[in-house]
């Protein structure tokens, strides 16, 4: 019983839109306001470097890259209101490196990932099982996903945005969103674009055990779970996983 009760659960939901939430209705405030703060004890914060080094000499196929920081979001209507659920997260930047960092709350790296729970045209949901050389949980059964990234809309830094309309890098961030997990289902399962609905967002989990925040939208896909397992087999980033599933929805 005790060690029932001591059991955490492997995900925290922060943020659920069962409904889900059209582009229209996500928008972003991208702030340094929002990135990591640095640990006051400087052997905390530099233990970050020596712990990155360590698992690079562990496992090659580790490789550093700007991130999203999910800092939060604010939602509004909804709930049983006329109005339209309205979603803003609140994101920073971070590495992937510093994702590896041993303290929490605001000083923690908390890169933003994404998922897709993807429904086959015969009713089924796609999930992967992780390789055994991936970074996180190897070997693991997952959905579709992996970033949304800065660099795909010409982020590297705060700076590049000094003399830019906030607004507009909003946007844009926004975009990315719903464009990266798009790119990741198309890379990571083999199916063309053309095959995918426009994906709703859905909300916002974190891993417990190491505090990572991930965005989730639903999409659906017009072919069957045997077509798609055909194209996996020559996906892009089939690489990342060793097997695909579909799953009834009802479990």
């Amino acid at each position: 019983m005790a060690d029932a009760e001591a059991k955490l659960p492997d995900y925290r939901l922060l943020l659920c839109c069962p409904s889900g939430v059209s582009p229209s209705q996500v928008s972003v405030e991208f702030s340094e306001r929002y990135d990591r703060i640095p640990h006051p004890e400087i052997s905390l914060e530099n233990s970050i470097s020596e712990i990155w080094d360590g698992r690079v000499q562990q496992n090659a196929s580790l490789f550093n890259g700007k991130k999203f920081r999910y800092a939060g979001h604010i939602m509004h209507g909804g709930a049983g209101s006329d109005e339209k659920s309205q979603v803003c997260l609140n994101l920073g930047l971070t590495d992937y490196r510093d994702f590896y960092d041993p303290v929490r709350c605001q000083h923690t790296s908390s890169p933003l990932g994404n998922g897709a729970i993807i429904e086959t045209s015969d009713k089924r949901i796609v999930v992967l099982q992780r390789s055994n050389n991936v970074g996180e949980f190897p070997g693991h059964f997952v959905f579709p996903g992996g970033h949304p990234e800065p660099q795909e809309i010409g982020i590297v830094s705060h700076q590049f945005d000094k003399d830019m309309d906030p607004e507009f890098i909003n946007r844009k961030v926004s975009q990315e969103m719903f464009d990266s997990i798009i790119r990741e289902v198309v890379e990571e399962i083999g199916v063309p674009e053309a095959s995918l609905s426009d994906p709703v967002f859905i909300g916002v989990s974190r891993r417990v055990l190491n505090v990572r925040p991930a965005a989730f939208f639903f999409i659906k896909c017009n072919l069957d779970s045997k077509e798609i397992q055909q194209l996996y087999s020559t996906a892009q980033d089939g690489y990342e996983s060793t097997h695909l599933y579909t799953v009834s929805r009802m479990i």
